[in-house]
């Protein structure tokens, strides 16, 4: 049986006990490069549809794709409409990261999308779908709220400025840094290196920490990565698919300049 879909969540049981998750970026929207990135044995596997060109088909897709693998998916939405969590959920992606949460108040709001009532709002449709095993489990319903795990992303200073709070919310089971957008919001766009960033970075993981959520950020510098993880990050991403691939692409190329331009 789909061990995605068929049982207790391992990765926030792993979140919860505070055991390391190493991660991987999805963001080439495709399924056989998500199936080939699942056999590396990463923990977590983020599938992006913020800044990736992914929908609801690609995401069901890649979910598929991973299944047979270890790795639990992570998807990001492109924003916390409760219609498109709902779709999300009911095609098996039990593991959701929102981005642009800056208040408790649109925590709260996730908190309730993610819930059936009397807890929350999800629509009931789940007899078919993936989720449920098209009916096949059948305590789908009674199991669903505490098999949904909800992470946050804090990444604007309106957001670190009401960390503390928004980590008080029952039901967000982490927060996640998001560096670039951060550092964009700091007046430092496109240097999420800079002092005064990591400094904020460095001090927003420790209040997450502290309030007993999980914490976690995405980092390409295995260096900042495991400085992250000693910090107390439960969960960190340490590269992405698309740069990895893009990176190499173009070494090869330089590496053959001389042959190219000798003729």
């Amino acid at each position: 049986m789909n061990p995605q879909t068929s049982g207790p969540n391992p990765f926030k049981a792993a979140l919860a006990a505070r055991r390391k998750q190493v991660g991987f970026w999805l963001s080439m929207a495709d399924p056989y490069l998500a199936e080939v990135s699942a056999t590396a044995g990463f923990d977590w596997l983020l599938i992006d549809s913020e800044h990736a060109p992914n929908e609801l088909r690609t995401i069901l897709a890649q979910l598929q794709a991973v299944a047979a693998y270890p790795g639990e998916p992570v998807v990001r939405p492109v924003n916390g409409d409760p219609a498109l969590l709902k779709r999300l959920l009911d095609i098996g992606a039990r593991n959701l990261l929102v981005p642009m949460v800056d208040t408790a108040d649109e925590a709260r709001a996730l908190v309730a999308a993610v819930r059936y009532p009397p807890h929350g709002i999800r629509g009931v449709g789940s007899a078919v779908g993936r989720a449920s095993r098209w009916s096949l489990r059948t305590d789908y319903l009674d199991i669903s709220d505490d098999e949904v795990c909800l992470l946050v992303q804090a990444e604007t200073a309106t957001a670190l400025g009401n960390l503390e709070s928004i980590c008080a919310v029952d039901g967000v089971d982490g927060v996640f840094i998001g560096p670039a957008d951060l550092a964009a919001s700091m007046g430092h766009r496109g240097k999420a290196t800079h002092p005064e960033v990591q400094q904020a970075i460095d001090g927003a993981i420790r209040t997450i920490v502290a309030s007993g959520k999980a914490a976690g950020t995405l980092t390409s510098d295995p260096a900042l990565a495991r400085h992250y993880l000693e910090l107390g990050c439960t969960f960190v991403a340490t590269g992405v698919d698309i740069l990895m691939f893009a990176n190499a692409a173009r070494k090869l190329a330089r590496d053959f300049a001389d042959v190219r331009t000798a003729d």
